[in-house]
């Protein structure tokens, strides 16, 4: 079996950041309230809050995450044997969002893959991508994570009348779109992956959350959610297998937690992931965190974590991702040596 590195990663945050002041006055969520129960200070969105204009698709974002990867990479287009693409949010049912990047990016001739995941996704990509390349069959492969929020935010909605519960994910979450280029190439430079888990436990467990394809025009739909959520379960069952992630990609790995130089942990919200951290017994100086300052962009959230990951980790050094998707309580971890 090929050894694979992971070469390069790029990101891509659209527009500037939108404080907790926009946000209570767009959406009615008191501020200091997302700063003391959320922890989560800014995140970024496609659309325009004051207008609803629509000014990036997620294949647009994709796309420019994509380049940036490809460009640190020092690759060409063309050296792009196949792309896999992690998303809760596709842009259509068809054609898959992933073809639509690849044709802003110039690629054809490849094989495509989109996943279609949420917080876990950009994991499952990876972990496809690697075992691809570790048969043998390329060389060089293309993965992408991204999601936005469009779709599911009304403008025109009362939101001085809706719970506490709805009025939550305003604040929470955020878009952006992350990419990383990986290759088999023993000549190429990189961080090595080491192990990568892949793995859906919801057998008899209810989803922890739901997401309608039809977004907020189903807000008038008796008895259906666009977006629902059982915070308290997701509260109570992610840092439990966060941690059981953890543990089991090291001993995959066959380190020792002592030693491992860097942790990304699961991203939630600010407080969340702080709490997930704690419990998974990991030293928050070696924590890799930016939910705070990006908000919870689902399957774009690993990418910014490898991205800052690259920039901090030296040679030697080893690190371990992991993502939980509560929506049917799927595992995801990846372990890389520099």
């Amino acid at each position: 079996m090929k050894n694979v590195k992971l070469v390069s990663v790029g990101t891509f945050l659209p527009g500037q950041p939108i404080g907790n002041d926009k946000i209570q006055e767009r959406f009615s969520v008191n501020a200091e309230w997302i700063e003391l129960a959320i922890g989560n200070r800014s995140r970024h969105l496609v659309m325009d809050l004051d207008t609803g204009e629509i000014n990036y698709t997620l294949a647009d974002i994709c796309n420019m995450a994509a380049f940036n990867a490809i460009n640190k990479a020092g690759v060409d287009v063309d050296d792009i044997d196949f792309i896999v693409m992690g998303t809760a949010t596709p842009d259509s049912l068809m054609p898959a969002t992933v073809n639509m990047v690849a044709e802003k990016l110039g690629i054809n001739n490849v094989a495509t893959y989109q996943v279609q995941s949420g917080c876990a996704g950009a994991m499952q990509a990876i972990d496809m991508a690697t075992k691809f390349l570790r048969l043998g069959e390329y060389n060089t492969g293309l993965v992408i994570g991204g999601d936005v929020c469009a779709k599911y935010i009304d403008i025109e909605r009362d939101f001085s009348q809706l719970s506490s519960s709805e009025l939550i994910n305003y604040a929470l979450f955020g878009d952006g779109a992350g990419a990383a280029v990986l290759s088999s190439d023993e000549q190429v430079s990189g961080a090595n992956i080491v192990a990568t888990l892949n793995r859906c436990e919801g057998l008899y467990r209810q989803p922890g959350q739901e997401l309608n394809w039809l977004g907020s025009r189903l807000r008038d739909v008796e008895n259906v959610q666009p977006l629902k959520e059982d915070y308290k379960a997701i509260e109570e069952q992610v840092p439990v297998m966060a941690k059981e992630v953890m543990m089991e990609i090291i001993t995959n790995a066959g380190w020792n937690m002592e030693h491992v130089n860097h942790f990304m942990t699961p991203q939630l919200a600010g407080h969340m992931t702080d709490k997930i951290i704690q419990l998974m017994e990991v030293d928050p100086a070696k924590a890799v965190n930016c939910v705070a300052d990006t908000g919870n962009n689902g399957n774009a959230l690993p990418f910014l974590q490898l991205e800052m990951l690259m920039d901090r980790i030296t040679d030697g050094e080893k690190a371990i991702g992991v993502a939980i998707e509560s929506s049917k309580w799927i595992k995801g971890g990846i372990a890389l040596q520099a």
